[in-house]
């Protein structure tokens, strides 16, 4: 993810997620809505890939009673976080690195958008069965990222649709092409049940598909 610590690219941070993933704030939004259905009205939530701060403002904006642990590696995307969640600066606590640099909990909540597909599996397996450990049992955990069939004409397709929704959003073609390129040459984008299975492998249950748009995919699970 070292294209986090550039500096023109944090910048414009907040301008891609609106134009890459359908759905984007509604998304967000319901993700609070599934967390809300277990967690505490004081819930504790783990909020992993927190850089950048859209989550943690949409959740601390609909929860004025829940607090918040954000991890991310990339010192530049904390600091836009901190810009952005603004007033809920007191309820939140952030820390630079990995998961593992997250404090033990235990935690009420957790989520990680649009995060998990930059993580070879094996870096995927140890960050789910970490935050797996940092939860109460039977606490929710909501998890998003690009998750396309395993079949190459099947994934070709969605691939092929998701640029397409990006020239729609206003950017270049150009640059959409780029961008499906850099997906296809560096993401560990899986399939559907490849990433059910992880998320089973690290003890999580009650798997449910909350989200689809496009090429992204979300889960709401239970510890």
């Amino acid at each position: 993810m070292s294209h986090f610590h550039d500096p023109a690219m944090v910048a414009r941070y907040h301008e891609g997620p609106p134009k890459f993933v359908p759905g984007f704030a509604d998304m967000q939004r319901m993700a609070r809505v599934l967390l809300a259905e277990r967690a505490p009205v004081d819930a504790r939530v783990l909020v992993l890939g927190a850089g950048g701060g859209l989550e943690l403002k949409a959740f601390a904006d609909g929860q004025p009673g829940w607090t918040f642990d954000g991890v991310d590696p990339s010192a530049a995307m904390l600091d836009l976080a901190r810009q952005m969640i603004g007033p809920h600066g007191d309820r939140v606590r952030l820390h630079q690195g990995y998961v593992d640099v997250a404090p033990e909990g235990p935690f009420d909540a957790a989520t990680c958008l649009l995060t998990m597909h930059f993580m070879p599996v094996a870096e995927r397996r140890q960050a789910l069965a970490a935050i797996h450990a940092r939860l109460r049992p039977g606490s929710p955990f909501v998890v998003m990222h690009m998750s396309v069939a395993a079949g190459l004409e099947e994934r070709a397709r969605w691939m092929a649709r998701d640029e397409a929704f990006v020239v729609a959003g206003g950017v270049a073609p150009e640059l959409a092409r780029q961008r499906r390129e850099s997906i296809s040459a560096g993401l560990s984008v899986l399939a559907p049940e490849e990433d059910e299975a992880l998320l089973r492998e690290a003890g999580f249950g009650d798997i449910e598909v909350f989200y689809i748009g496009g090429a992204f995919r979300g889960w709401i699970c239970r510890a």
